[in-house]
């Protein structure tokens, strides 16, 4: 079971430490201060993961099961790897049978397992390195992808919401039937004809916020669970077509 960490911690480090005033801004004071007291991020050193990340994902496959048996696994905006690390652990990728391809414009340090692909997967060519990378048709197809920030709040969320959009597009063409879709979107901002989209090609659409999320932050995932096939011919009307038609929203758990 992956349990919310507490207060306590097994890194010998202490919670609660400040950052000394030096050169720092006071808002770069302040994040280093959270990130270094941060449970999720003790606990991640301590159990090899790169990111306080894999906890999200451990949180959310932990309820919903979208890893079980997973044979193949496609990972979207992959850096530093926390999750390709879950799953090449699951798929028992090796480097002579690889099942794991990930992709991040941003450069990512080798991982076992795990061929990692350094593009945007906005190129009109990624697609079919990532679908090559495998061999075959995935079981799961991850995205933690987000617009590099501008400042602008309201630019940022939409170039965010485009890549969740694409990403959500890509899964319904590769992914294996029964397969599982889970991509990062923001509290609000996943679009209509999204949603509807995704609820006419997958037997439940919900959105989570797994408590490895911090609060304050805006941002949820989007899972779209037993992707029923290319060959489905979905009606208009998701409820028309056994498809559930509430998209739920599943309370964060305590941290």
């Amino acid at each position: 079971m992956t349990k919310p960490p507490v207060g306590s911690n097994r890194t010998g480090r202490k919670l609660g430490q400040r950052v000394k005033k030096g050169k720092l801004k006071a808002s770069s004071r302040r994040w280093l201060e959270r990130h270094i007291n941060d449970p999720y991020v003790q606990r991640a050193k301590l159990e090899g993961y790169r990111a306080r990340a894999a906890f999200k994902l451990l949180e959310i496959d932990e309820k919903h099961q979208i890893l079980k048996g997973a044979r193949r696994i496609i990972d979207l905006g992959a850096a530093p790897g926390s999750w390709s690390q879950i799953a090449a652990n699951v798929t028992r990728s090796t480097d002579e049978d690889i099942r794991v391809a990930a992709i991040d414009f941003l450069e990512m340090a080798p991982l076992p397992g795990v061929t990692i692909l350094q593009l945007d997967f906005l190129d009109p060519d990624a697609p079919r390195q990532l679908k090559e990378a495998i061999g075959g048709r995935p079981d799961v197809v991850l995205s933690d992808m987000a617009s590099p920030t501008t400042g602008h709040q309201k630019t940022d969320h939409l170039r965010t919401m485009h890549l969740c959009e694409v990403a959500a597009y890509f899964a319904v063409e590769v992914l294996a039937e029964g397969g599982h879709f889970l991509a990062k979107t923001f509290q609000g901002g996943t679009e209509r004809e999204l949603l509807t989209m995704l609820k006419q090609n997958f037997r439940q659409v919900i959105h989570v916020k797994p408590g490895a999320s911090r609060q304050e932050s805006v941002e949820m995932f989007l899972l779209a669970k037993h992707f029923k096939g290319r060959s489905a011919t979905p009606s208009d009307d998701p409820a028309e077509d056994g498809v559930e038609a509430e998209v739920e929203l599943e309370p964060a758990s305590e941290a």
